[in-house]
């Protein structure tokens, strides 16, 4: 397939201020990983220059292998029992007012994580009592049991990623399927928790599937969003089929906005957890 090029509204500088150092410092000390290295997130240097990061817990291996995803996939290590507490260390030290911890798919294990992810949110909240918390969840093979343990631990917003249109989800993602995530983010809805997605463009969806993804979403209770610009990880990766012009991600907000969402990020460089303290 024939290459295209980048346009002008992806090139990124990153640059670095004090912030951004001790940031790094930071992360680097507590062995933390951060989607924001793995991913290789376009937003890394405006937000760790806020001091702001995105833990990613259960180490630093997938067991999915999704056609989008740059994170590492194989066999991983056992949870590392330390990682709830260096992660409630490392968001006292960056002195934030929200956090956002997130996940690999962890399906090796018999709860595929679950109680890891529960240890983590408890030790931030002990830790940090002040600091309201997003969590960027898996979708836990859509066992209602185990997403519930997420939800009993009360996240003020609690995020699953719908990741592209029906039609695509069988190409781009290993395991999960469309309707599994709907369930999972209506459970969080009935619930009363915040519940939060994202779409990738530029997979080859339409307009009018963007919309209807958008309809489903609402439809199971979800009313924050945020749509940005794939970007292929590399050459192994599914390919970038378009960029999209800062001007459709624009209609897209204001559509999003008009169906009844309550907060939208809609451009190239958003990213799931991108401005997340404005979904409170």
């Amino acid at each position: 397939m024939e290459h295209i090029r980048k346009p002008e509204w992806l090139k990124i500088d990153i640059g670095t201020n004090a912030r951004y150092t001790e940031t790094k410092r930071i992360v680097d000390t507590h062995r933390l990983h951060t989607i924001c290295t793995s991913g290789r997130c376009p937003n890394l240097g405006e937000c760790w220059g806020r001091g702001t990061a995105t833990f990613m817990i259960g180490g630093n291996i997938c067991t999915r292998a999704c056609k989008f995803c740059n994170t590492l996939s194989g066999k991983p290590l056992p949870p590392d029992p330390s990682e709830p507490e260096q992660v409630a260390e490392s968001v006292r030290l960056m002195k934030l007012d929200h956090a956002v911890i997130t996940s690999v798919d962890r399906d090796d294990l018999d709860d595929l994580g679950a109680h890891h992810w529960v240890s983590t949110i408890e030790a931030v909240r002990r830790m940090n009592p002040h600091t309201t918390i997003e969590a960027l969840i898996p979708d836990f093979q859509g066992r209602r049991e185990l997403i519930q343990l997420l939800i009993d631990t009360k996240p003020e917003v609690l995020s699953h990623n719908i990741e592209t249109v029906r039609r695509l989800t069988p190409e781009v993602r290993s395991v999960a399927r469309y309707d599994t995530s709907l369930a999972v983010l209506r459970q969080i809805a009935k619930n009363g928790i915040k519940a939060k997605s994202s779409i990738m463009v530029g997979l080859g969806e339409t307009p009018e599937e963007v919309e209807e993804t958008m309809d489903d979403l609402l439809k199971n209770g979800c009313r924050r969003l945020t749509i940005g610009q794939y970007l292929q990880p590399s050459r192994r990766h599914y390919p970038v089929k378009e960029y999209i012009t800062p001007e459709q991600f624009l209609e897209y907000k204001n559509t999003a906005i008009a169906k009844g969402f309550e907060t939208v990020e809609s451009g190239p460089l958003v990213r799931s957890s991108y401005h997340a303290e404005k979904h409170l």
